[in-house]
């Protein structure tokens, strides 16, 4: 970082510092087809004959296309431009790590991690958004006349009085809106400062020129296969180190009490299973690319949603534990976080349940790894 501008390799992509170029400079961007410097060339149009670098410029071609356009956006909905910006800054990042050995690396990864800063920096927001719905939802339900008890080892007693739950959620309530506004400043600051400038010029400029390593002159069917399945393989080796075999009780007791007992016992158990949600993003961004060959997996559309539910779960359950913490709160309110807390270790492990049912199902052979990537 210069002057609060990213490098990115010593590429300045706005020498004039300008604001961020909007939906027009990427259309003429890829109007240009073979773009300029050193790039996979060529227009997008698959077949034999086609250069890993070309299929992987083609592909990061669009994704640039598809930031930009969420860019010119945002100024008019940000709800419907940030998913964008997020799904391919997601993406650009993704397949960057993937196919690194094609491009180079003082270019590729200093973008990489501006496009990582701003993936997370506008999640923020609707991610609490989100908790606070589902935690309010579940105090609901949990408080309904005739709502199931929740597991005495687990939190003891019947569900909570609606005295307790109310104090619960308006408790709730004041800490994830806070948490909220906060993410909406920071958003707020983050897409108005100069490194958020610099990542959107790097990413015009990403349009037309994509700088490739000698490897992206190869043909794609000898290079990109063996480096998505590199990728694949990555997700298979972390999925099977998962105790599966304590996830195949629909109810794992022994671990509830464990995240009851101390939350850095549950945040220790729930890495494992984050980290393989994150691969199995790296795996299915990577075999976006056309000529691929990812090995095709039938199980994973499924896992992402149960791996998805399982993040949301244990991050509303790390929300209610802070809560809890919080000072001279009332017993009944104490004791309705207590089995909300409970309910939602709950849906952890009934995700954890349902994965390991998922993953015992017969996955597509994987041929032999190939020498592995630079690291992420």
């Amino acid at each position: 970082m210069a002057g609060g501008r990213t490098a990115f390799g010593g590429r300045p992509p706005n020498p004039a510092g300008g604001r961020p170029a909007g939906p027009a400079p990427a259309k003429a961007a890829v109007g240009r087809g073979t773009g300029v410097g050193r790039t996979g060339g060529g227009t997008r149009t698959g077949g034999a004959g086609r250069s890993a670098g070309g299929e992987l410029t083609g592909y990061l071609r669009e994704q640039a296309t598809a930031f930009l356009r969420g860019l010119g956006l945002r100024g008019d909905s940000e709800s419907d431009a940030d998913p964008l910006l997020r799904g391919s800054a997601r993406r650009i990042a993704g397949v960057l790590h993937t196919y690194a050995p094609l491009t180079e690396q003082g270019w590729a990864e200093p973008l990489r991690a501006e496009l990582n800063w701003l993936s997370a920096t506008l999640g923020r927001e609707p991610q609490y958004a989100q908790r606070l719905t589902r935690l309010l939802e579940a105090l609901r339900r949990l408080s309904l006349p005739g709502a199931p008890e929740p597991d005495p080892a687990a939190a003891g007693g019947s569900g909570p009085p609606a005295l307790g739950a109310a104090r619960a959620a308006a408790l709730l309530e004041r800490q994830l809106t806070l948490a909220r506004t906060r993410a909406h400043s920071a958003t707020l600051q983050a897409t108005g400062s100069p490194r958020f400038h610099g990542l959107a010029d790097a990413i015009a400029v990403l349009a037309s020129e994509v700088p490739l390593t000698a490897s992206g002159a190869d043909p794609a069917d000898a290079v990109l296969p063996p480096l998505a399945g590199q990728a694949y393989q990555r997700l298979a080796d972390a999925a099977e180190a998962l105790p599966l075999h304590r996830a195949a009780d629909p109810y794992n007791a022994e671990a509830m009490r464990a995240s009851l007992g101390a939350e850095l016992t549950a945040d220790l158990q729930d890495a494992p299973w984050h980290r393989v949600r994150v691969l199995l993003r790296l795996s299915r961004y990577a075999a976006e690319v056309p000529g691929a060959g990812a090995p095709d997996d039938p199980r994973l559309p499924e896992a992402a949603v149960l791996l998805q539910r399982h993040l949301e779960a244990a991050e509303s359950a790390a929300a209610v534990a802070a809560a809890a913490r919080t000072p001279r709160i009332a017993p009944a309110t104490a004791y309705a976080l207590g089995v909300l807390h409970a309910d939602q270790r709950h849906e952890v492990e009934a995700a954890r349940f349902a994965f390991s049912r998922l993953w015992d199902r017969p996955g597509p052979p994987v041929a032999q790894r190939p020498p592995e990537a630079r690291g992420a």
